[in-house]
């Protein structure tokens, strides 16, 4: 179990902050069970309730400063997701975002990066799909980063460019 004051990475809501555990007084949750309340860290997205003993939605604890220089320090090596059918990209993504894996949040980031550059280069625009994909693998990746490495959440792609470069 969590505890309060917590930050976690909580499925595809990204980080959160664990404000209270115990019983709900909501028609629609079970009785006995301990729910997780979650407050989203970067998302005006309200108030999560989660079973604290889901095994649908993965929790995970932040990663830590260390493991955080160590994923930015691994990035260049990191392959970007092999899109082989247009029409399953889409699923491909979802699929990298419900493992709650910052690595794939990665993988994700670069292979958007490179679609767009190659999109732009040919003139046409970026998809709709693929903004919004990327705008949540930056806020999923960078939302955690800022947290383990005690940053603003807007100095993150920053602080991993300059930490890329100086390798």
């Amino acid at each position: 179990m969590f505890e309060i004051g917590t930050y976690i990475v909580c499925g595809q809501h990204g980080v959160c902050r664990v404000e209270d555990i115990g019983k709900l007084k909501l028609s629609e949750a079970s009785g006995n069970k301990d729910y997780y309340t979650l407050s989203q860290v970067y998302s005006r997205g309200g108030v999560l309730y989660v079973p604290a003993d889901s095994d649908k939605i993965i929790m995970r604890p932040v990663i830590t400063k260390e493991e955080a220089e160590d994923l930015i320090a691994h990035m260049t090596e990191i392959d970007p997701i092999q899109i082989d059918n247009e029409k399953r990209k889409d699923d491909i993504f979802k699929q990298a975002f419900k493992t709650c894996d910052n690595r794939e949040w990665v993988k994700i980031l670069k292979t958007l990066y490179a679609r767009k550059q190659l999109r732009l280069s040919k003139g046409k625009k970026v998809t709709a799909s693929d903004e919004r994909f990327l705008r949540t693998a930056e806020d999923n990746l960078y939302g955690e980063l800022a947290i383990s490495l005690g940053i603003d959440r807007k100095a993150v792609e920053g602080y991993i460019i300059d930490k890329i470069e100086v390798q």
